[in-house]
């Protein structure tokens, strides 16, 4: 099962690594970039917001469900619940026997996977167009009876142990951004990692793993997208069929800890048995994705990083070889979000020298217009990246399931790129200076454990 941890992302983006499978892309095919996304959206009386997407040019259809549920929504004491249910959830329902939910996916031409985060837990199946009834059936089976029985809590605490082992204690820098939350975040449950801890998940009861089912799986907690070779008027009456009488649930307001500014700069170490090299991260507290600066912010990263020709790669890697890799990463969470630089020292290249050419350049962001041609090189990329990120069915249902949920605006997915298109020179230089500066900043010596 692909998991998708947000130390993940972070990490993908510094060592350059692909998580598109190409086969994927193969089977699901492309869509005309220059088209709108049309879909149809509605609520079912149980409070289950539906988005309907036709797209008839390539027989697949994915029935995705996204619910408001990730690891922020846990309890001090019981982190990494949000995904162990994405885990426990595939053991089966009251009418899918345990260990066959993936049997029936597979001998039906399907594919399936789930991830979490840390603001929302997303299931999703892609069949071809003529079972588009069946991945129904099955998302509608998970929201209403997945089985949560102390064999599978017991299964899956082991798969969850093996799993934290090899991606994060024995993967190199594997633990770097949890790290990065747990410094830069001290009071909102951002702090801790999507994994959880063993510890947590061990003295946890299966009463409360059943707790947890019953107050965050229920339809007003959830989006459904069903998006593809499908023909609206059928698939309402199919939602109705699967959805319509599953009992709406008591969803609480949500409500977290408030984070007082940053206005010190402080320095911290962390140790990591796994490593040979040191890290060092510049770590910042950032608007939620929501706002219009947190886009700003996405510009800055690409335009300091985003690739071979980014002004932070060619002076550290390319030019004054001081650096093996360097990164600046704007991430986005609901309520908030980080912009941490990244960088490995080459060979006995000293801290003060990698944090000087960073700051130098933070400094001429927030000083100075970035030119007209890296200004229009940078909305080259951000559109390249959006008509990719809408480039398949299955990209297209996480976005709309996404907009939805997490940015309260279903069209984002046809207007996010128009507000990219908007942010002037100007803006970029602003938002540089309100957020990046030195005593706004946590930063992380991340160094390899003394023997």
């Amino acid at each position: 099962m692909k998991i998708f941890y947000l130390y993940k992302v972070f990490n993908d983006v510094f060592m350059k690594k692909s998580i598109l499978s190409v086969a994927a892309a193969a089977l699901l095919g492309s869509v005309a970039s220059a088209q709108q996304i049309k879909f149809e959206e509605y609520d079912l009386p149980n409070g289950l917001h539906v988005i309907l997407h036709q797209d008839n040019t390539v027989p697949v259809v994915t029935t995705g469900v996204m619910y408001h549920v990730g690891s922020k929504d846990e309890e001090i004491g019981r982190s990494g619940f949000a995904h162990f249910f994405e885990h426990l959830l595939f053991e089966g329902t009251q009418n899918i026997g345990r260990g066959e939910w993936f049997k029936i996916v597979s001998s039906n031409g399907g594919t399936n996977n789930a991830n979490t985060t840390n603001d929302r837990t997303y299931y999703y199946e892609t069949f071809p167009s003529n079972n588009e009834q069946l991945g129904l059936w099955m998302e509608a089976e998970r929201m209403r009876s997945g089985q949560v029985e102390q064999i599978g809590v017991d299964t899956q605490r082991e798969v969850v142990k093996e799993e934290k082992r090899m991606r994060m204690d024995n993967q190199p820098y594997g633990n770097l951004f949890n790290s990065i939350l747990a410094n830069t975040f001290k009071n909102h449950p951002y702090r801790w990692s999507v994994i959880g801890s063993m510890e947590d998940l061990n003295a946890a009861q299966l009463v409360e793993f059943r707790n947890f089912y019953k107050k965050y799986y229920v339809p007003n907690n959830a989006v459904l997208v069903v998006a593809g070779d499908i023909q609206p008027e059928q698939t309402k009456r199919w939602v109705e069929t699967y959805f319509g009488g599953i009992p709406k649930g008591v969803v609480a307001e949500k409500k977290f800890p408030q984070e007082q500014p940053i206005t010190k700069e402080t320095e911290v170490t962390v140790t990591d048995a796994n490593i040979q090299l040191p890290a060092y991260i510049y770590s910042y507290r950032t608007p939620s994705n929501k706002s219009r600066d947190a886009r700003v912010l996405d510009m800055i990263s690409t335009y300091l990083s985003g690739g071979k020709s980014s002004v932070l790669y060619k002076k550290l890697v390319d030019e004054q070889k001081k650096a093996l890799s360097v990164s600046a990463n704007s991430i986005g969470f609901e309520d908030a979000g980080v912009f941490a630089f990244f960088a490995i020292p080459m060979g006995a290249t000293p801290k003060a020298d990698l944090q000087k050419v960073i700051d130098e350049e933070i400094k001429k962001v927030q000083t100075s217009l970035i030119s007209e041609e890296d200004y229009q090189k940078l909305q080259n990329k951000f559109e390249n990246e959006f008509v990719n990120a809408n480039s398949t069915v299955q990209g297209i249902a996480s976005s709309l399931a996404t907009n939805y949920m997490l940015m309260g605006d279903t069209n984002l997915i046809n207007k996010d790129i128009d507000i990219y298109r908007s942010i002037t020179r100007e803006e970029i230089r602003d938002v540089a200076k309100k957020y990046l500066n030195s005593n706004q900043r946590v930063i992380i010596n991340y160094v390899p454990e003394k023997k």
